[in-house]
Order: structure tokens, then sequence, then C-alpha cells
């Protein structure tokens, strides 16, 4: 774990956070209350790298996913107007509704989402809709 975040930290980019959150992802598995106590840490770290790797850290995790956290670790960065941070809650969203889509819905419905952000989350909601009418 230290390893991931002085990786994080001095990376500074997408790209490095992005693939630092599949390890993370391994280790919610492998260690989830230990694991996820530092994803609510970081939800709230004043480096943006790290709020980032906390939102995505579920991405591909499907029924595996604790929707807690991740809404948890969301609404922590709900107000923040970097795009990297807004990007990343409609991708890990978008991740999550894969598995419930009425859950992503209604949080999309109840959340002061930026507009990237629910445009991100709902893509793929909106194109099943459409194929489907």
């Amino acid at each position: 774990m230290p390893l991931v975040e002085h990786v994080v930290r001095t990376g500074s980019w997408w790209d490095i956070t992005d693939e630092a959150a599949h390890r993370i992802a391994e280790l919610l598995d492998a260690h989830p209350r230990e694991t996820a106590a530092l994803v609510r840490h970081w939800s709230t770290d004043d480096d943006m790298w790290m709020r980032r790797l906390a939102i995505i850290a579920q991405l591909g995790r499907r029924g595996r996913t604790d929707a807690g956290l991740l809404e948890e670790a969301i609404g922590h960065n709900l107000a923040d107007p970097e795009f990297f941070i807004r990007k990343a809650i409609g991708w890990a969203l978008r991740d999550y509704a894969r598995t419930d889509p009425e859950r992503v819905r209604a949080y999309c419905r109840a959340q002061p989402l930026s507009p990237l952000s629910r445009r991100e989350a709902l893509r793929r909601l909106k194109t099943e809709a459409a194929e489907a009418g």
C-alpha cells in the first residue's frame, strides 16, 4: 500500500493513478476492511490524485463493489470542480451501473453531480434505453 500511494503522489497524472486503481481493487478483495479504511481516508486527501484513486478504486469489481464505500468516496468530492475528479466520478458510476443500474440512476437523481459526471454516469444507460425503445 505505501508503494501504491508513493507512485500516485509522485506520478501525479491520470495514467499512473488509473493503473494503480487496479491494485487497490485487488486489495479490496484480499483485505476489505483495511483497504476500505484507506480508501475512505484518501477520498478526503489534499492530493487530487489520491482522491481520484479513492473514487475509481473499485472499477471492475462488479458484484463485489462496496456501494456504500463508492458513494462515500464520490460524496466527498461532488463539489470539486477539477476535470479529473468529475470524470472519475462519472466513470466509477458508469462502471457500477453494469451491476446495479437502478441504484446509479437513483444516485444521479438525488445528488448534485456536475454535468460531466452525470453524462458519464448515465451514458450507457441512456444508450440501452434508446436501443430498447
